[in-house]
């Protein structure tokens, strides 16, 4: 019982043996990361061929939000929209079959549960972990589109994940790197940050994903992941009765100061279901954790009941597929995509313009992905003078950036490239935090095929050719 409550990540396109070896012990399931699909879609499909014949019954989970979150497409941007484009653009009836077009894409290599949809309401424009990912800042309008998608995904047969319960989006710290805090009333987090959950569950969800931040009014000391009262709000309050899935161990909201197989415990104990522990982690690491829970039931700090109740409420998450899915017309999410967009300030004469991209480090949760227009150049932050001395003097720019709000060394760049008189144009393809920096501005609410084409057609409309 204490391996099938664990979702650990290997390394590799490959099964590893001892990982192999595992599954066939009772090993949950595992978690795919970029470093397990990086061998393309024959590659991956063959992967999860491997899992299943090693444990039939072995869950297969991923992050694939669409958007700027995919593991399945990292060469060239998702072909579906992401969370806060699709909000922007606010057609539920899109989302619902962007939805289901990612759990169509998951079924065909495997999976069978899908890390996602971001359930968080963005309140706090400097978030460095939620942005683009969720579908937006009000709450009402953020649920029905976590409905719709969740609905999509699990009509293919992959079941859906809402996170990051009880609400991530009031944030500016990144829970992979410390400890957040929503400091909010009960009443605020009643209206706020539980509304889009509610609507994941009664569009049954077949999971929800806790998150690694404290909630004063919930719980002082201890983190949603952690904490018993918050957990026990999502089953009597919610009335959740699916699994709770904890977002990654390995992070440090989580484990910084007791250790991955301590957090293992504590969490299980709090009311979670299914442990997911994190990427390219060895099997030494879930011998550990499988260890520590034994351990813990042994010495009655957890009762095996409890531990039983997870693993069958692991066991009975499936899905079968309930409708025949197609890709999302691509010229409707090309125009969705337009009608996301924001402009500030009219463009200039873009003809023979450059387009150049600030390569600015993502964020742990969106990796390293192909985002934006194909640029002619690119920027290294960590050497702008000299990067800078390659641009060709005289054609316009169009500079592409993520969260520049949040990076003040690109804001500089981008100040001093408009005090120079040279005609240019800022894309933010981040969350469109308010920032000046005396040139026009679009901002995409975030990277997907369907976006770039948009602000393609966007561009060309002001002379840009390519």
């Amino acid at each position: 019982m204490a391996l099938q409550v664990l979702l650990p990540g290997f390394e590799g396109t490959t099964l590893p043996d001892d990982y192999r070896a595992l599954l066939e012990q009772g090993l949950g399931g595992v978690c795919w990361f970029g470093s397990n699909t990086a061998g393309g879609h024959a590659a991956t499909a063959a992967l999860g061929a491997a899992v299943r014949a090693a444990n039939p019954d072995a869950v297969i989970a991923v992050d694939e939000e669409g958007g700027d979150v995919s593991r399945l497409h990292t060469r060239a941007p998702s072909p579906v929209l992401g969370a806060a484009a699709l909000g922007g653009a606010d057609d539920v009836d899109l989302t619902e079959a962007v939805g289901a077009w990612v759990g169509h894409e998951l079924a065909s290599v495997g999976v069978t549960l899908d890390l996602a949809p971001d359930a968080d309401v963005n309140s706090d424009p400097r978030n460095p972990v939620i942005g683009t990912r969720s579908f937006g800042t009000e709450p009402h309008r953020v649920a029905a589109h976590v409905a719709a998608w969740t609905r999509g995904l699990q009509s293919a047969g992959v079941g859906a994940c809402a996170k990051h319960f009880p609400g991530h989006g009031d944030t500016a710290t990144d829970s992979h790197l410390a400890l957040p805090r929503v400091d909010v009333d009960a009443d605020t987090l009643a209206a706020r940050e539980l509304v889009p959950f509610d609507a994941a569950i009664e569009a049954g969800t077949v999971a929800v994903m806790t998150s690694h931040i404290v909630v004063p009014a919930l719980d002082p000391d201890r983190p949603a992941t952690l904490s018993p009262v918050v957990l026990a709000m999502l089953r009597d309050v919610l009335e959740f009765d699916g699994v709770i899935v904890s977002d990654a161990l390995d992070m440090a909201g989580a484990s910084a100061e007791v250790g991955i197989p301590e957090a293992a415990v504590q969490a299980l104990v709090a009311g979670c279901d299914l442990l997911c522990i994190g990427p390219d982690k060895p099997a030494s690491l879930v011998e550990e954790v499988r260890d520590a829970v034994v351990a813990a039931v042994e010495q009655g700090r957890l009762d095996a009941g409890r531990l039983a109740e997870s693993a069958e409420r692991v066991r009975a998450m499936r899905l079968e597929r309930t409708a025949d899915i197609t890709l999302p017309d691509h010229d409707r999410q090309v125009a969705a995509a337009g009608a996301a967009l924001l402009r500030d300030g009219a463009l200039p004469d873009l003809t023979g313009a450059v387009v150049v991209s600030v390569e600015t480090t993502a964020n742990i949760a969106v990796g390293e992905v192909a985002w934006g227009v194909e640029p002619d150049h690119r920027l290294d932050p960590a050497d702008l003078a000299g990067s800078l001395a390659g641009l060709p003097d005289g054609p316009p720019l169009v500079v592409q950036v993520r969260d520049a709000g949040r990076r003040p060394e690109v804001l500089d760049l981008l100040r001093s490239l408009a005090v120079s008189g040279r005609p240019g144009v800022v894309v933010e393809w981040g969350w469109p935090t308010p920032y000046d920096t005396g040139w026009p501005r679009i901002c995409t609410r975030g990277s997907s095929a369907p976006a770039v084409a948009a602000v393609e057609a966007l561009l060309r409309e002001a002379g840009w050719s390519r």
